[in-house]
């Protein structure tokens, strides 16, 4: 397809592999979680060509992607990989209780911790 071509915005979703499926995405476009160009969209039936940018609230992260180019049919991933660019800077914090985040010793104690815990305090109590 030229990139001057309009497609459906819920069938383009579904062609770039956003969502699973293309009811997910008329879902997501209809509850008002999509935005063209800065403006809300809350109808699947929306054409979106080439150059249009899409800001897309997830539901555990925000993503905004520029439309290079409308879908043929739904491919493998490197196929709708062509289809737009991808705008959303990166995340700088990693995710609050990953690995990452939480130092060591920190965060919730380990068995162990828990058995030296209950040591010293036995210890503070003089039963030890």
């Amino acid at each position: 397809m030229s990139e001057t071509q309009k497609q459906r915005l819920d069938k383009w979703l579904w062609f770039a592999r956003v969502v699973k499926s293309r009811t997910l995405a008329a879902k997501l476009v209809t509850e008002g979680h999509v935005r063209i160009n800065g403006k809300r969209q809350d109808t699947a039936s929306k054409a979106v060509a080439a150059g249009d940018v899409l800001t897309i609230a997830l539901e555990r992260d925000v993503r905004i992607l520029k439309v290079a180019a409308s879908g043929e049919r739904r491919g493998p991933y490197e196929e709708a990989r062509l289809l737009y660019e991808d705008l959303t800077p990166p995340k700088d914090d990693p995710v609050p209780g990953s690995a990452v985040a939480d130092p060591p010793g920190g965060g919730r104690p380990t068995k162990k911790d828990r058995r030296d815990m209950d040591r010293d305090i036995d210890k503070w109590r003089g039963e030890g």
